[in-house]
């Protein structure tokens, strides 16, 4: 927990610099593939997730540890070649959680988070899943298991692992000549994020694309299909926590309203997108069948809300950082803080999210992040600890939470007018 907090600490400004270069590179170029609402929401969802991941918001069903513990045949020392041994284990492990992410119903939930992007770039790699709360699928490492690959260097390689599948998300990089027979290239991953019927649930590799081609599911990119990107059945919202549970609450109501008791219970276990023909034909949902011709997500906005959302954002990054860099001494204060600071931080993304969406539920979300927050500092005289840093800290929050509520306020105000008057002109 404390030591993957710290490896973000590093992580997160150096991914940040590098989403807001790409941001920079695609202007000066003429080509730029990162809208700024999109690319709020995109690091918005990174930071849910890292969040949840540093407090180990989840359970192990299967632990590796306890696998290599029981089926190890040798135990072999930690040497370079255990890394990489290590490293490719991951990777095959990888490959096939990723398959099924994308066949099985029930875990496209756990994926499609990341393809909620209608853009590709940088951004939406950070767009990872907060929707995982059990764990199933370490018994795909089992052949590092067996070979008595230690725990420690699965754990040090998967985080290594999962970042180096960020820069390959990018339209700037073309073909890259024979690594492409090797690894994922951005060029390979275009092609797995587009919805073009070329291209769907190809791509499945992680770092070596190679499984792609043992295992049946390589495709290239074509010049004469460009790749249009997103998921068939748009999310629509640029809050990423309900992104990440909108397809199983589709597929809880799918499973309430058909009148099949066998749809009911093996529906979850379909092909994804698979939906009961009674309820599909009664309840249809909005589904993209011309891949050049649909409108992307982009609610009304103006000036004004991006720079609040962009102000929300910073804040919401400075938060996690301090969070990050004190779980020990946070944790020793009080062993439920950090669960504490966490509530408040994914109640924070869900509120500045939501006005983006101009949801007037927004208020309701800003004010209660705000309020819970100053009861926080009124209860305990402080900040989880930060006035042993800033003795002025407490003064300093509670003036910028007053002012995002009355901010919020504001604008939920100005979006009700501009709908209103909006809906009396029709």
């Amino acid at each position: 927990m404390e030591t993957y907090g710290k490896i973000l600490l590093i992580a997160m400004p150096a991914f940040l610099s590098l989403v807001l270069f790409e941001k920079w590179w695609g202007w000066y170029k003429g080509k730029d593939s990162v809208r700024n609402m999109d690319m709020i929401s995109s690091l918005s969802s990174g930071i849910t997730n890292v969040t949840k991941d540093v407090l180990g918001l989840s359970v192990s069903i299967l632990t590796y540890g306890w696998l290599v513990n029981r089926v190890a045949l040798v135990h072999i020392q930690s040497t370079v070649w255990t890394y990489v041994i290590a490293f490719i284990a991951l990777d095959l492990a990888g490959y096939w959680v990723h398959r099924w992410s994308h066949h099985i119903n029930l875990f496209w939930n756990l994926h499609v988070i990341h393809h909620s992007s209608e853009e590709f770039n940088l951004a939406c790699a950070l767009r990872q899943s907060i929707s995982e709360i059990l764990k199933v699928f370490a018994f795909l490492l089992l052949p590092a298991a067996v070979l008595g690959v230690p725990a420690k260097v699965i754990a040090t390689i998967a985080p290594l692992h999962l970042f180096a599948q960020f820069w390959y998300h990018t339209q700037h990089i073309n073909k890259m000549g024979f690594l492409e027979n090797i690894f994922v290239t951005p060029s390979h991953h275009r092609v797995h994020h587009a919805i073009n019927k070329e291209y769907l649930d190809k791509n499945l590799s992680q770092i070596f694309i190679f499984w792609d081609k043992l295992f049946g599911t390589f495709q290239q990119e074509l010049q004469e299909v460009p790749p249009a990107y997103g998921i068939t059945r748009p999310a629509q919202t640029w809050n990423p926590i309900k992104i990440n549970f909108q397809h199983l609450w589709l597929l809880m109501k799918d499973a309430w309203r058909t009148k099949s008791w066998k749809e009911k219970f093996t529906l979850w276990f379909k092909p994804t997108g698979y939906r009961p023909s009674d309820v599909a034909e009664k309840y249809p949902v909005y589904k993209i069948e011309d891949v050049y011709h649909f409108d992307k997500y982009a609610p009304k906005t103006s000036f004004p809300l991006q720079v609040w959302s962009w102000i929300q954002i910073s804040l919401a990054l400075l938060f996690i950082s301090y969070l990050f860099g004190n779980i020990a001494a946070i944790n020793k204060i009080n062993g439920s803080f950090i669960y504490m600071y966490a509530v408040f931080v994914f109640v924070t993304v869900y509120a500045y999210t939501d006005l983006m969406d101009r949801n007037p539920f927004a208020i309701f979300w800003e004010s209660l992040k705000n309020i819970y927050a100053l009861g926080i500092i009124y209860y305990y005289g402080d900040w989880f600890g930060a006035s042993q840093y800033f003795s002025w800290i407490n003064y300093v929050l509670i003036a910028y939470f007053i002012t995002a509520t009355v901010v919020t306020a504001w604008f939920a105000y100005l979006h009700y007018r501009e709908d209103r008057q909006l809906s009396v002109s029709f």
